[in-house]
């Protein structure tokens, strides 16, 4: 076609290039592939370059084309045919003959241009999809969609101050390929749980390393140097020794706070153990589902304030029967008793159930209580610290689990550890939007 100035003066379409939207860069001729996509010719608007050897000004030595897959439009695949300028020195003493010139648009012979690769990790972000996906909208093989987008993730993941500004730290691990066998399947991840100036907590996985030990915990915050372990000040963590060394060796001055969830799922163990205990003691054998016990074991772990009449009245009916000796219902009050910790009216009533519950709980009779009550004291001053810190938990971790998890479920599994880690990076690193929550007058 011809070339349209629009009235600017310029050999250029200026819509058209407004459209293109890269600066520098102008559309010469749209056409319709075979495919039905959408082929663009450009070029750049320069017209002068010196040599990087001699800086002598270079001069025209004709043109190439560098082809190039561009970001979807209007739901139809683009491709860029660049009528790149080749430049010659002038200087026969210079060891530069001919160059091609560049710009930021592409990086010299990339198959993506850099808005495509922006474009698919956007997707990895904010979307739930696959690299298999992006690369069918790009129209280019998976290897070629993943080695542009992994260049770009890993150049985010080192990106410096990347995990500056921490201030609360949450640690979970999980299990990244369930069917491998050997030491490697464990996978431990850290995740910033600051809070913003509302109060608002929006998770961020801060990093995912191999193992899952205290010395791993410990040698990934070595690592962080200053820039973490000066600035975090309280660190939530899963009942774990090996967790606790770690922070007390490397964030001496952060306050350790054992998580809410997996202090009440103690509970639910405890009194799980002592009903399995007291069926095979008055039944000889495992639960039926016509046993007393059986027939309530979902709703004595149901929270008290949640109990329906109707499963008030199935505990009133069986637990009697299949608790000749009161042992169940006394790890149900306990297990009860332990909930309303975290859901104490202010942190005062709170931990005045705490204290009274780590000071009796080790002397119970019962020896499955006895036994959480001994493992609650070892653990008392990371529990107490909860109500000392505005109620810090591993919650946001756990999200942050659940995000890896789809990610993981989207793309039917990994089979590399470091694929995985810069997908994973890049689903959880706190961009995701967010429903805000609704303000009142």
């Amino acid at each position: 076609m011809d070339h349209c100035t629009c009235g600017s003066g310029a050999s250029w379409c200026a819509r058209t290039d407004e459209i293109f939207g890269v600066d520098g860069v102008h559309v010469v001729d749209v056409s319709t592939g075979e495919d039905g996509s959408v082929v663009l010719d450009v070029e750049t608007d320069q017209t002068l370059a010196g040599c990087s050897t001699c800086g002598v000004v270079a001069v025209g030595h004709g043109r190439r084309v560098h082809r190039l897959h561009d970001a979807p439009c209007l739901g139809r695949l683009v491709l860029v045919r660049w009528r790149k300028r080749v430049w010659r020195c002038a200087e026969e003493s210079c060891p530069v003959s001919t160059w091609s010139e560049t710009h930021p648009f592409a990086a010299p012979r990339a198959k993506l241009s850099t808005r495509a690769i922006e474009w698919a990790v956007d997707g990895l972000r904010h979307d739930d999809t696959t690299v298999s996906a992006l690369a069918r909208h790009l129209a280019v093989d998976w290897h070629t969609a993943w080695k542009a987008i992994k260049g770009a993730a890993e150049r985010r993941v080192k990106r410096p101050g990347r995990t500056s500004g921490v201030k609360a730290l949450g640690v979970d691990e999980h299990i990244w390929r369930p069917g491998m066998r050997g030491k490697n399947r464990a996978v431990m991840i850290m995740v910033d749980l600051t809070r913003d100036e509302r109060g608002c907590l929006h998770a961020r996985l801060l990093d995912a390393v191999q193992g899952r030990t205290g010395t791993a915990y410990a040698d990934w915050l070595k690592e962080q140097g200053l820039e973490v372990t000066v600035s975090v000040e309280h660190a939530a963590l899963d009942p774990f020794r090996g967790y606790a060394n770690a922070i007390r060796d490397q964030l001496p001055d952060a306050v350790a706070v054992l998580d809410a969830f997996h202090v009440v799922k103690l509970g639910s163990t405890a009194l799980d153990e002592v009903r399995r205990r007291v069926q095979q003691q008055t039944l000889h054998r495992r639960g039926h589902k016509n046993d007393p016990l059986y027939r309530i074991r979902r709703t004595l772990l149901t929270g008290v304030e949640h109990l329906t009449d109707r499963q008030r009245e199935r505990l009133r009916r069986w637990l009697p029967i299949g608790d000749p000796n009161g042992e169940v219902e006394l790890a149900w009050s306990v297990y009860q008793r332990l909930r309303s910790i975290y859901h104490a009216t202010s942190p005062t009533t709170g931990r005045a159930i705490t204290e009274k519950l780590l000071d009796t709980l080790h002397t119970c009779p019962v020896p499955e209580l006895a036994r959480l009550g001994r493992t609650l004291r070892a653990w008392r001053t990371q529990i107490l610290a909860y109500f000392a810190t505005g109620g810090v938990s591993n919650g946001g971790t756990e999200a942050i689990n659940l995000v890896i998890e789809k990610t993981r479920r989207l793309a039917h599994g990994f089979r590399n550890f470091t694929n995985y880690r810069l997908r994973i990076l890049l689903a959880a690193d706190g961009t995701r939007p967010y429903r805000a929550r609704p303000t009142h007058a």
